[in-house]
């Protein structure tokens, strides 16, 4: 028995900002930011729409593709940085959206990484009798944790959801191997530094710009182009795979340096590789879902194909999943 992507589906802002608008409310340049990070324009979403809309779209589009309905969910997990509040967990506001009476629900925080270790958890509880099919979301509304007045971090990053339907099967189709890992060392990197236990908000941390997102770029760099093709080689390497074996590499979409960097050491060709990152920008856990969705729409995905999905984030974490493409 293996533990399989059913359907996938996701969900994007009608919004789109783009450099030049960016060079209009920060200290930037259209040439800067695509040097920097190979990102043209990103999804903003309204003021109206919070994490859990974006979550419950991808989710009614990958159940809608699966052929299941919400009441055959017995587990959802949605990997955020940016739940619609602190509690109940955004997994339960969509469940109640879905009407997904007999699942159970909860968030999962690591960053960027969210999906990739969702994916695993996922795994994990298929391998139980107990559990049949598992909603596995990536959703972001990062443009409200976005400090407008830091050039540096601004850029990068869109809203966006992604949703993967898992179940079982018997076939060879499913995941092969996973590899989750983390390094707390690294947790001042990239960071909100208020609103939890350890700076609760006062009118101090409004004024110093405390609640908004926070991030040592070069230091994050540094561990992205170690991790990316680190991790990649060992989960190939515990399924027995190598990397000319890798029909389409899926990394997580922070920054074209990473990603080129990444496809020379693994010596991964650009056919082969998924990049979005021009048109949505950094979604966070959301970037590897989207990519799933959209290849699968361009037929970029067919049965059998291996899929590699990279990831690294806060934490700072990271891990990877190799699995076959189809369902069966």
């Amino acid at each position: 028995m293996r533990a399989q992507i059913l359907s996938v589906g996701h969900a994007l802002p009608e919004r789109r900002l783009t450099n030049q608008e960016l060079e209009q409310m920060v200290d930037t340049s259209d040439e800067w930011i695509i040097e920097r990070s190979g990102i043209r324009e990103r999804r903003i979403a309204d003021q109206q729409t919070k994490c859990s809309d974006l979550a419950y779209q991808a989710s009614k589009m990958a159940l809608e593709r699966a052929g299941l309905s919400a009441q055959q969910l017995d587990l959802i997990i949605v990997a955020t940085a940016t739940p619609d509040m602190f509690f109940p967990s955004t997994a339960c506001i969509v469940q109640d959206l879905l009407g997904a009476t007999n699942a159970a629900a909860f968030d999962l925080s690591a960053g960027c990484t969210g999906f990739v270790y969702a994916l695993d958890v996922a795994h994990k509880y298929l391998l139980s009798e107990d559990y049949q099919h598992v909603l596995v979301i990536g959703a972001e509304t990062l443009s409200r944790i976005l400090d407008y007045r830091d050039r540096n971090t601004c850029v990068l990053f869109g809203d966006g959801a992604g949703a993967a339907v898992m179940g079982k099967g018997t076939s060879d189709y499913g995941i092969l191997s996973s590899i989750l890992g983390a390094d707390g060392s690294g947790g001042k990197f990239l960071n909100l530094p208020a609103g939890g236990s350890a700076m609760p908000a006062s009118p101090e941390t409004i004024q110093n710009r405390l609640h908004y997102l926070k991030m040592n770029g070069p230091e994050v760099f540094r561990f992205a182009t170690r991790i990316t093709s680190e991790i990649s080689t060992r989960v190939l390497e515990k399924a027995g795979f190598a990397y000319s074996d890798v029909d389409l590499f899926v990394p997580h979409q922070a920054n074209m340096r990473i990603i080129k960097t990444a496809m020379k050491r693994m010596n991964i060709p650009a056919e082969k590789t998924l990049i979005n990152l021009d048109m949505y920008g950094n979604t966070s856990a959301a970037c590897i879902p989207i990519g799933l969705s959209l290849a699968q729409e361009e037929g970029r995905l067919k049965a059998g194909d291996l899929v590699l999905m990279v990831a690294f984030g806060a934490g700072l974490t990271f891990g990877g999943v190799l699995l076959r493409w189809g369902r069966g």
